[in-house]
C-alpha cells in the first residue's frame, strides 16, 4: 500500500513589492503549520519522502511541520511551483516504491485538483468536505492499494481523511 499526504502550504502574507515565490507565512500560517506537524505527529502520518516546492511560504510551512516529526528525508522540487494537478501526478509517479509514505507540500490550484483527481473512494461525506474548499495548511491522505507510484492513475486513491485547520482549533482561512 502506497500513501500519499497532500499539504496545501500555510496562510502566507502578501507584502507590496515581493515576488510570489518570496511570499513569506503569516502569523497565523506559522501557528496553523506547527499544529498540522503536531497531528501528522499524533497520528503516526510521518512521511518516508517529503517534496517541498521551494517557494519560501512552502519551504517555512515544511520548517514549522518537519519538527514534529523527526529526521524525514526531503527534497525541493521547482516542478511543484504553480503545478497543475497532471503535472503533480507525473512528479508522484517518478518516486521510487521504497518511499511507501509521500507528503506533498505544494500549492492551490494543483494540490485541491490533484487530490480531486485521485481520490475515487473514501467516506463520501469526507470527499465532499474536501471538494467543498481545500484551505491553507489542509491535509488531504490518499491510500492506494498499489506497490509502485508509476501505478498511479485517476480515481484510483481512497481518502482515507482530509484535515483543515479549522479542525485543529484555529479558524479557517482561504
Amino acid at each position: 500500500m502506497l500513501r500519499l499526504m497532500l499539504l496545501r502550504h500555510a496562510k502566507a502574507s502578501s507584502p507590496s513589492g515581493v515576488l510570489d515565490t518570496d511570499r513569506p507565512l503569516a502569523k497565523r500560517g506559522q501557528d496553523a503549520a506547527t499544529r498540522m506537524g503536531a497531528y501528522l505527529r499524533g497520528e503516526k502520518l510521518v512521511p518516508d519522502l517529503a517534496l517541498v516546492s521551494p517557494s519560501l511560504r512552502t519551504r517555512e510551512t515544511w520548517s514549522f511541520v518537519q519538527p514534529a516529526l523527526g529526521i524525514v528525508k526531503v527534497e525541493y522540487d521547482a516542478r511543484l511551483y504553480a503545478a497543475h494537478a497532471l503535472q503533480l501526478l507525473a512528479v508522484v509517479q517518478e518516486i521510487e516504491p521504497e518511499n511507501e509514505s509521500l507528503l506533498l507540500v505544494c500549492h492551490n490550484p494543483g494540490c485541491e485538483e490533484l487530490a480531486g483527481l485521485l481520490v475515487g473512494h473514501g467516506a463520501k461525506g469526507t470527499r465532499q468536505h474536501m471538494r467543498q474548499k481545500y484551505p491553507t495548511a489542509a491535509l488531504a491522505v490518499i491510500d492506494f492499494d498499489l506497490d509502485a507510484w508509476s501505478d498511479i492513475a485517476q480515481g484510483e486513491g481512497t481518502l482515507e481523511r482530509f484535515v483543515t485547520p479549522r479542525e485543529l482549533g484555529m479558524d479557517e482561512d482561504d
